[in-house]
């Protein structure tokens, strides 16, 4: 399993998670885990998904999510998830 981290901040828009989750759903991408606030019109997202799964690589993956992030005018940022973990143990 090849777990990603996607993170997300922007102004909440209609059909922001939407257009995500339907991203990885046609692209085979196991969403793990998923969580979403928003604070006063800030719209934060953080997924865990499984990329093995899916038809995309990591960097086409991280190329395609930032087309998706001009869509939903959102910053949208992408890092392995045993990246995260080898900073965690330092």
């Amino acid at each position: 399993m090849e777990k990603v981290v996607v993170t997300l901040v922007g102004m909440d828009t209609v059909g922001i998670i939407a257009k995500m989750c339907t991203y990885f759903a046609e692209n085979g991408i196991n969403i793990i885990d998923i969580a979403q606030t928003t604070v006063r019109g800030v719209i934060n997202v953080i997924m865990i998904v499984d990329i093995e799964t899916g038809k995309k690589g990591f960097d086409t993956l991280k190329e395609e999510m930032y087309k998706l992030s001009k869509d939903v005018r959102c910053i949208v940022n992408i890092v392995r998830q045993n990246e995260l973990e080898s900073i965690a143990e330092a």
